[in-house]
């Protein structure tokens, strides 16, 4: 029964997902400035690993948020190496 709740929820959520993440798309299209479009794609990035954390709890499959762990991980370190970009203009130091 609690099960039951939980996946309805779920289901409540993936519309907010997916509007969300084409939102993120077309501030990531039109954005007039670079740091918009870092902002956009950060945010699109970290939203499909909350959804990787949302499908493994729908198909029970535990090596799914590993997986999203990982992409935030990587994501964070990519938002570090871009904003030292932005920073300085400078790449590699």
């Amino acid at each position: 029964m609690d099960m039951m709740i939980i996946l309805q929820f779920l289901y409540v959520i993936l519309p907010i997902y997916i509007v969300a993440f084409i939102l993120y798309t077309i501030r990531a299209l039109k954005g007039p400035t670079i740091p918009d479009h870092v902002l956009a794609i950060d945010a699109m990035s970290y939203d499909l690993a909350a959804f990787l954390v949302v499908l493994s709890i729908i198909f029970r499959e535990p090596i799914l948020i590993g997986t999203a762990i990982v992409l935030a991980l990587w994501i964070y370190s990519l938002d570090i190496y871009i904003s030292k970009y932005l920073e300085k203009k400078e790449v590699g130091e």
